[in-house]
């Protein structure tokens, strides 16, 4: 018996060495392969995409001719109805969910499917959810939490249109913050009640009351921002960024304005006005909707528009010493009068809305 086992050792070990190498590869492949990715196509040349990944990562991508491809609708996560389409039919600015294939061996990601949203759905979805949170949606600055209660009060509007909004939340609400250097509600990401704070910029959708001071929200986003009011002592618009001495602290403070950042500048007349509403002195009433509707018609301008001295309120990522716009207006330089008027004026400003855009 000795005999046999002595005779069949080796060929035990020899079989062990083979297992642990097959692990050892089978181990090596796994944390080699590569994961699926979503991001938004940048360029197409011939089968290869380019992807700018929700990383911020770049990836090429490979089509080849048995890859499986399928277009669906925003928010769609169903893939029973979902259409298949040929590779021709994706373009720059589509939404993509790669699927590498893991047993190929090149360097580029070579896609074994791809999910994708159309640019254009996802066009027509923001504009259709836009006017849905301007039908049904309030917004305003967080006043109290009450987390057990899902209570969430609100201050909206400035000087005499201010009021007291209730939002009411249960267990079907969706809650989501800003994601960072972010005010797009699409780009909002899940996030509990208890992360809500006084201060907090927060625009809740669903079912008014008639006066609409109370509201069962089907949907919540907010988010910390920073309300800054200064003049502009330096720009480079190489690095689009400006240099703003805030008068709250007296302190400069560098801006990076975001590809996606809202820029607008009042006209002589209308900031006189406001600045007469923040004051009390205004005849003219008005309310919160008045004012957001009345702001996002201002065309947008672009960072050459700006020169240094000029008067400029923001709203961007919480930071001491440099912070990312989200939201700018120029041609203030009647609102500085009124220490409030930015973080009232701004508060009230419609943040960039949307849909859901990541292919499921």
């Amino acid at each position: 018996m000795k005999s046999e086992m002595k005779k069949r050792f080796p060929l035990l070990i020899a079989q062990a060495a083979v297992c642990v190498a097959l692990l050892a590869v089978a181990v090596v492949a796994s944390a080699q392969a590569p994961k699926p990715f979503r991001g938004t196509i940048t360029a197409i040349s011939g089968n290869t995409l380019t992807v700018k990944t929700d990383a911020d990562g770049v990836q090429q991508v490979n089509v080849p001719a048995t890859a499986t491809l399928k277009r669906v609708a925003p928010g769609q996560t169903d893939l029973k109805s979902a259409e298949t389409i040929p590779l021709t039919d994706l373009a720059a600015g589509d939404r993509v969910f790669v699927t590498p294939d893991p047993n190929a061996t090149d360097a580029t990601v070579q896609a074994l499917r791809i999910i994708a949203i159309k640019q254009s759905d996802l066009a027509r979805k923001r504009e259709k959810d836009l006017q849905d949170w301007q039908l049904r949606g309030v917004g305003g600055l967080v006043k109290s939490v009450d987390a057990a209660a899902g209570v969430i009060v609100l201050s909206s509007g400035s000087g005499a249109t201010t009021k007291t909004i209730t939002v009411h939340t249960t267990k079907a609400t969706t809650l989501k913050r800003y994601a960072p250097a972010s005010a797009r509600i699409d780009a909002a990401l899940p996030a509990p009640i208890d992360a809500i704070h006084a201060g907090d910029q927060l625009q809740a959708r669903g079912t008014k009351n008639a006066d609409g001071t109370e509201i069962s929200a089907e949907e919540v986003v907010s988010g910390s921002f920073r309300y800054i009011s200064g003049t502009i002592v330096s720009l480079d618009a190489a690095s689009s960024t400006l240099v703003v001495k805030d008068l709250a602290t007296k302190k400069p403070v560098t801006v990076l304005i975001a590809a996606d950042a809202q820029m607008k500048r009042l006209p002589d007349r209308v900031a006189q006005m406001l600045a007469a509403r923040f004051k009390g002195t205004a005849t003219a009433g008005g309310t919160g909707a008045d004012l957001q509707q009345m702001l996002n018609r201002l065309p947008p301008i672009p960072f050459t528009d700006l020169k240094k001295g000029d008067a400029v309120m923001l709203v961007a990522t919480d930071g001491t010493t440099q912070v990312t716009a989200i939201t700018l207006l120029a041609g203030v330089e009647p609102l500085l009068e009124s220490p409030a008027a930015s973080k009232n004026l701004l508060s009230n400003w419609s943040m960039s809305s949307g849909s859901p855009d990541v292919a499921q």
